[in-house]
């Protein structure tokens, strides 16, 4: 068992209050000593920090040199963000993720390669989402989230109609959505539910453009572990109208 930050006890690795909800674990094995450091030392100084009240500048976030942001929902143990962050050094990545182990990894990463363009913020992405301006993200990655397969948890997939309009909302004309799945059944849901999204366009030329990973799309871990298990993956990218 565990508290909120209201005091108020929960299940492990489940926090709920009316402004957020978070499913799974939220800590795994105990950390070895440079994530333990680095969660220490660094994520005080790359945490966001929700406002209470207006909007949130994330350009503000990063050094000068950030022209603009893209926005990971659920990074994992980092690796993509901080691929992404190195390779493109002109733009702030935001990571989320209420994994701490990953918050952990992706902040030790951060500090052996030298990347000042990347802020985490380890809880519900939809606090943030709440609190963008408008047209403030330049590219969204939701890459392989959980596909909560049982029936009864569905409703916890985080490609659903809200989300999307918050990103609609905090994403301008021609951003780019990128979605990732290895779970055929989730994919089913994900089409579904981008497609019928009246602001974001998915238009692939060819079979390729779902089934082939882009160049600038790094493979993780966990979707090396996919193909081991002999499940596909399907790479989506959409445009928002």
């Amino acid at each position: 068992m565990g508290k909120d930050r209201s005091g108020r006890r929960t299940e492990e690795g489940y926090l709920s209050s009316p402004e957020r909800s978070l499913y799974g674990r939220r800590y795994g094995r105990p950390l070895r000593q440079e994530r333990r450091e680095a969660l220490e030392n660094r994520l005080p100084e790359m945490q966001v920090e929700i406002p209470q009240d207006g909007f949130l500048d994330l350009t503000a976030l990063f050094p000068p040199s950030v022209q603009k942001v893209w926005l990971e929902i659920g990074s994992g143990n980092g690796e993509h963000a901080a691929w992404q962050a190195e390779k493109n050094p002109h733009v702030g990545v935001v990571a989320v993720e209420p994994f701490i182990n990953g918050v952990a990894n992706l902040l030790s990463i951060a500090g052996r390669n030298g990347l000042p363009n990347i802020r985490v913020l380890a809880d519900d992405v939809r606090l943030l989402l709440a609190k963008l301006k408008p047209g403030s993200i330049a590219r969204t990655f939701i890459l392989f989230p959980d596909p909560w397969p049982k029936r009864r948890h569905w409703r916890r997939r985080i490609v659903n109609a809200e989300v999307l309009d918050q990103l609609a909302r905090a994403m301008p004309g021609g951003a780019e959505l990128r979605v990732g799945t290895d779970h055929a059944d989730y994919l089913v849901w994900m089409l579904r539910v981008l497609r019928s999204h009246p602001d974001f366009v998915w238009a692939p030329a060819c079979a390729d453009d779902w089934r082939c990973r882009p160049a600038d799309w790094p493979e993780t871990r966990f979707e090396a572990k996919g193909w081991e298990a002999g499940r596909a993956s399907t790479y989506l990218s959409l445009r928002r109208g």
